[in-house]
């Protein structure tokens, strides 16, 4: 007979001390403090947090957020003291404090071991009676064959292994989870698409990517992910993916060379990376060759250390 199925929250932190890490539980209730008896658990000397400053309580198929400290616990930018939590919703952890994405994952539903079959009695079979010895006729070896004339085959070559195409996109039910800048964003189905045009399922404000930017979707067991643009843009590890590439756990993904940046956090989770884009090459060679840096470069003092560099690199 089967009973309520398992929920399995995520608690997946997006500021704080703790950035980047993901917490599952399935306790019926989360304590979230400084205190060493908390699931939830922040440093002992983070003094903006209390020692037991909020509880996550399930209720049925809901889950309470339960207040109990002095700084206050927001959800959504709003202070609570009570509150049936959804998924996708930002627990600020104190003003001014931690933020962390709150999210839920049905489990699969327990069910009543089946009946075992019953023992039986291991009963050893008779000893079989020894065997006779035959008597036996003596037959001539016969004559050996002779080999049989076939034409000479010359020996084939090695077939020529050739590289794997990259699997293509295919409709699939697996979750994605997408966390970029302080909002987390979760899709329950596969192909999706990237870019700024209003028919895309991600939709991203940003200088550098296009209508129609990338696609993430699932085959073969792996998440994979392809270039829309025809450009080049998009590289997991330095790489560019065009028609498409497997993403493996810790990958770095970059929309374009500007940003934005993402890490494949695995189990179908893309979490932002904080970068800052190096300067284009030409600006840098712009910045290099003005007068006043040249003149200020030649005016300079020679420190004792470069001086010492220089000798030694006579020798």
């Amino acid at each position: 007979m089967k009973t309520a199925p398992d929920i399995i929250v995520q608690l997946i932190h997006i500021e704080g001390p703790l950035k980047g890490q993901i917490l599952e539980i399935s306790d019926p209730e989360i304590r979230i403090g400084r205190h060493p008896s908390c699931q939830l658990q922040f440093p002992a000397d983070y003094n903006l947090i209390s020692r037991q400053h909020a509880t996550i309580t399930r209720e049925g198929n809901r889950f309470k957020l339960t207040d109990h400290s002095s700084n206050g616990t927001i959800v959504n930018g709003k202070k609570v003291k009570e509150v049936y939590l959804k998924d996708g919703d930002v627990i600020t952890i104190a003003e001014g404090g931690p933020k962390v994405s709150f999210l839920t994952q049905v489990g699969v539903a327990a069910s009543a071991p089946a009946p075992q079959p019953p023992v039986q009695e291991f009963v050893p079979p008779p000893h079989p009676a020894p065997p006779q010895p035959e008597a036996r006729v003596y037959m001539p070896p016969p004559a050996a064959p002779q080999p049989e004339a076939r034409p000479y085959i010359p020996p084939q070559p090695p077939p020529v292994s050739r590289p794997a195409e990259p699997a293509q996109p295919r409709e699939s039910k697996e979750p994605l989870i997408i966390q970029y800048g302080p909002t987390l964003r979760s899709f329950d189905r596969l192909p999706l698409k990237i870019g700024k045009h209003p028919s895309c399922d991600f939709q991203l404000d940003h200088a550098s990517i296009h209508d129609l930017h990338a696609e993430i979707y699932f085959a073969d067991g792996n998440y994979w992910v392809r270039d829309l643009t025809g450009k080049h843009l998009v590289t997991v590890g330095g790489v560019a993916v065009d028609q498409g590439v497997p993403l493996r756990q810790n990958d770095e993904l970059f929309l374009s060379p500007t940003g934005p940046f993402f890490q494949f956090l695995g189990k179908g989770r893309l979490g932002e990376l904080e970068r800052t884009p190096a300067p284009p090459v030409d600006e840098a060679r712009e910045l290099s060759s003005r007068p006043a840096a040249r003149m200020q470069e030649k005016n300079s003092p020679k420190s004792p250390m470069s001086f010492l560099k220089k000798i030694f690199s006579k020798d």
